[in-house]
């Protein structure tokens, strides 16, 4: 016999019965898991009549699709990421995206890394490939030297790196940072460069402490290393003086793109050392050269017109370098 066959008889048997379901006499009923509604004890449903059970049943089942239909939400509160489903999903932990994933939500987060500094040659394309992960690798030793604590340098966009970008990530149709800025002093000597090696970022001050932009740079190789320390602009070359060294040195005038910046230790001593172009922009964001540190054309050009002989550049592993004074904000 069914469930509802049963009840049926049962209500027949019972129809003068003056008990009603959960009298105090047959016990108190015990609470539920879902939303504490009362489940019956074994008296108390033996008095039950069918309409009672079948109230109760739709009662527990309705707390239960509820319950199951109930998923924690995490606000994304920065303008450049809001209003997208593919994020959202992120900021949950319900997904994370990696080489192969597509879509406006990574798109926007492309876009925060590039405007960032962050080197993404194929641009805010919308797809997850090398240059992303590479990009997102990055940002990942930032965030955790910026002190986000749980960010690995996995390139892959999780919950708690989408976390860091929103705090540390500018205003739409805005570049750079306001949150986590090296100070323009190491050592107590104020420099006008600040070269974060393993973000693979150059940060330029202007003379009176103030960043004026971020960009993505490439530096030495594990063989070839870019030394840590500070450094100063020894000579300045233009175009035509720097394809004139590409050619020298490398049978190849462009290899050093659009103009070069000879560095010295700040004792005088060649460091071996430039800041230039490059004719691989590709490569940028990644441990390619045999020391030097290469930017795209357009910012070398910037560096070499906003910089003089005798400038200071810092060179540091990471922003948490001692030599560095308390990290900047602004705004």
């Amino acid at each position: 016999m069914s469930n509802l066959a049963h009840a049926s008889a049962f209500a027949s048997l019972t129809a003068h019965n003056t008990l009603t379901p959960f009298d105090a006499r047959v016990g108190s009923p015990r609470a539920s898991a879902v939303a504490g509604t009362p489940i019956p004890t074994a008296d108390a449903a033996r008095s039950a009549t069918a309409d009672d059970l079948r109230s109760a049943t739709t009662a527990l089942l309705e707390h239960a699709r509820t319950a199951a239909a109930t998923v924690p939400t995490v606000s994304l509160e920065h303008a450049r990421f809001t209003g997208s489903p593919q994020l959202a999903d992120v900021a949950t932990g319900a997904a994370v995206l990696g080489t192969g994933s597509r879509g406006d939500g990574l798109r926007a987060v492309q876009g925060a890394l590039m405007d960032m500094g962050f080197a993404l040659y194929g641009g805010a394309d919308g797809r997850y490939g090398p240059d992303t992960t590479r990009a997102l690798r990055n940002f990942q030793v930032h965030a955790a030297s910026a002190g986000f604590p749980g960010v690995r340098t996995s390139g892959v966009l999780d919950a708690v790196t989408l976390r860091a970008l929103e705090a540390l990530a500018p205003a739409p149709g805005s570049r750079g940072q306001t949150r986590a800025l090296p100070s323009p002093f190491y050592a107590g000597q104020p420099v006008r460069v600040v070269i974060a090696l393993r973000e693979h970022r150059t940060f330029l001050f202007d003379p009176e402490g103030q960043l004026l932009d971020i960009f993505p740079n490439a530096v030495g190789t594990a063989a070839t290393p870019t030394h840590p320390g500070l450094k100063v602009v020894r000579a300045k070359l233009d175009q035509v003086a720097t394809e004139n060294a590409g050619a020298r040195l490398w049978n190849d005038g462009h290899v050093f793109g659009a103009r070069l910046l000879d560095l010295s230790w700040v004792d005088g001593h060649r460091s071996g050392e430039e800041l230039h172009g490059t004719s691989a922009p590709a490569l940028l964001g990644g441990d390619v050269s045999h020391g030097c540190i290469r930017h795209a054309n357009e910012d070398i050009l910037v560096l070499h017109d906003a910089l003089a002989v005798g400038d200071r550049i810092a060179v540091v592993e990471t922003l948490q370098d001692a030599h560095l004074g308390v990290p900047v904000t602004v705004g």
